[in-house]
């Protein structure tokens, strides 16, 4: 079994924080298997080898069960008694409806952000913002995605609810290989960034109103997106 992901991922961050850290093995695998699914290079009903995993990631089985047994709580593998794993993932009408929960969810946080944020954060925000331009300039949909995570995180910080940080960025893990997936269609790392522009403009402003609704339309263009890049739906307007 040979796997390669197509959108390394190298980092993530602490929860309630935009602070980067390096992933554990078992993050590193679950993340690359996640982006197999969903790219469809492991198929529904495709078994999964333990060994074979193990030993074309060259790493033991324990990160490997670990990462299979995170899957599985987010619906793109299902266990079986002394049997191999197998793969399967969400119908898109629970997609569609994840990723509902999601823009709401992060919409909330936007919108307290927009009002909660103080100087440092909102001056850290603007830093992200303009390390992504960066990247979009130099057309690299990995590096963008990693940063893209720090910006949605140091808003859920800036939200300043502990419990609405937890939900969120469960509700986001689940989420993660698709949302990490749509950057690679045709021209989304521009569209992303104009929509990060517009959520910025609202929280420096302290627009609640105009962050949360920023954001949602944000999260749903995410999930058109995604569904364009996996030829479920039709090219967007502006692609």
């Amino acid at each position: 079994m040979r796997l390669q992901p197509s959108i390394p991922v190298a980092s993530d961050t602490e929860e309630g924080s935009g602070t980067p850290r390096k992933l554990t093995r078992s993050e590193e695998v679950r993340a690359r298997l996640a982006d197999d699914i969903v790219d469809g290079r492991l198929a529904p009903g495709m078994a999964l080898d333990e060994t074979a995993i193990a030993n074309s990631y060259g790493v033991s089985r324990t990160p490997i069960r670990e990462a299979i047994r995170d899957l599985a709580a987010m619906g793109l593998v299902k266990t079986r008694p002394h049997r191999s794993a197998i793969v399967t993932r969400p119908s898109q009408e629970t997609l569609r409806q994840m990723f509902d929960v999601m823009a709401e969810l992060e919409a909330l946080c936007a919108g307290l952000a927009a009002v909660n944020m103080g100087p440092a954060e909102r001056r850290e925000l603007e830093e992200i913002h303009a390390g992504l331009a960066a990247l979009l300039k130099a057309n690299d949909p990995s590096e963008y995605h990693l940063l893209n995570e720090r910006f949605h995180a140091a808003i859920y910080a800036g939200s300043r609810n502990a419990y609405l940080v937890e939900v969120t960025l469960a509700t986001r893990q689940r989420l993660s290989p698709f949302r990490r997936a749509q950057f690679l269609s045709a021209g989304r790392l521009a569209k992303s960034y104009a929509e990060h522009d517009a959520i910025l403009v609202a929280i420096l402003q302290g627009n609640r109103e105009l962050a949360s609704s920023s954001m949602r339309k944000h999260i749903l263009t995410v999930e058109d997106s995604y569904e364009q890049y996996a030829g479920l739906k039709g090219p967007i307007a502006g692609f």
